[in-house]
């Protein structure tokens, strides 16, 4: 599933080729927007800007409309020029807004919504969702408030809690975990404020330096090499994600997987480095 770090990634090049310009196409393969369509044509309307809000991206036009998508596990975003051949099948293809420079297609978005911006900011979807951790306002006390209410769920699931701090997934959940040597299973009542206030910098931190890669035009896709290590080696990248059984890169131990908690996502962690679940 894209994280933070790549919904931003994608808002960011999609903003720079759609907003200010006015859509001259719009097409969907999805009934719940066509029908909206019908009613509001979206050509004609302006792309105002096209931002990021968690794991959300979200298309704002002008008349008071905004397009949500999640891409979930296989969706995607990817912009070309009009004319150019599409790098999926047409029959992947969910939403077109074009402009008179570019097209914006979102291939197998599984969720695609359109709200009036009193609509969204009703929308549970997004009105629960706690801070942004790529939000230049974040809260880290507020990320760290939520995250003890969340007293007896494991830290590594407390921090896919998108109610708790939004934009963190899988990859990150290890990652920050191991960076702070915090095992994953951990309960987040065992951990001291300070112990979370570290993680959640730790996260904002990492989900950071991974939008600092350059997405200026061309198509957007979904399988960035995330870095966490600052190694060079590419191979080096990270430290324990999808690296079951291959030695800790800070103590030779065997890197470890488990599945657990409510969707028995997958966790990495070394066992020597990151201690025990008792905290």
């Amino acid at each position: 599933m894209p994280e933070g770090d790549t919904i931003y990634r994608a808002a960011r090049t999609l903003n720079r080729a759609l907003a200010g310009k006015a859509v001259v196409r719009f097409e969907t393969a999805l009934a719940q927007l066509s029908r909206v369509d019908d009613d509001l044509p979206i050509a004609g309307r302006t792309v105002e800007r096209v931002r990021s809000l968690g794991k959300h991206l979200l298309v704002e036009f002008s008349g008071d409309l905004v397009l949500r998508t999640h891409m979930r596990m296989n969706g995607s975003w990817h912009v070309y020029r009009p004319g150019e051949r599409w790098q999926r099948p047409r029959a992947a293809m969910r939403v077109v807004v074009e402009t008179a420079d570019f097209q914006a297609v979102a291939f197998d978005v599984p969720v695609a919504e359109f709200r009036t911006g009193r609509e969204l900011a009703r929308d549970p979807a997004v009105a629960r969702l706690g801070p942004d951790v790529l939000d230049p306002g974040f809260e880290a006390a507020e990320a760290v408030r939520r995250l003890k209410e969340r007293a007896t769920l494991g830290i590594g699931e407390a921090l896919l809690d998108q109610r708790a701090l939004a934009g963190i997934g899988n990859v990150f959940k290890s990652e920050v975990c191991f960076a702070e040597r915090v095992h994953p299973f951990t309960p987040v009542s065992a951990l001291e404020d300070e112990a979370l206030l570290r993680l959640v910098r730790t996260a904002r931190r990492f989900l950071a330096m991974n939008v600092l890669a350059s997405s200026g035009g061309g198509m957007v896709t979904y399988a960035g090499m995330r870095r966490t290590t600052h190694r060079g080696d590419a191979s080096a990248r990270l430290w324990v994600y999808g690296r079951c059984g291959e030695p800790c890169r800070q103590c030779g131990e065997r890197i470890v997987l488990e599945r657990r908690g409510l969707d028995a996502r997958s966790t990495y962690f070394c066992p020597r480095c990151q201690g025990d679940a008792g905290g």
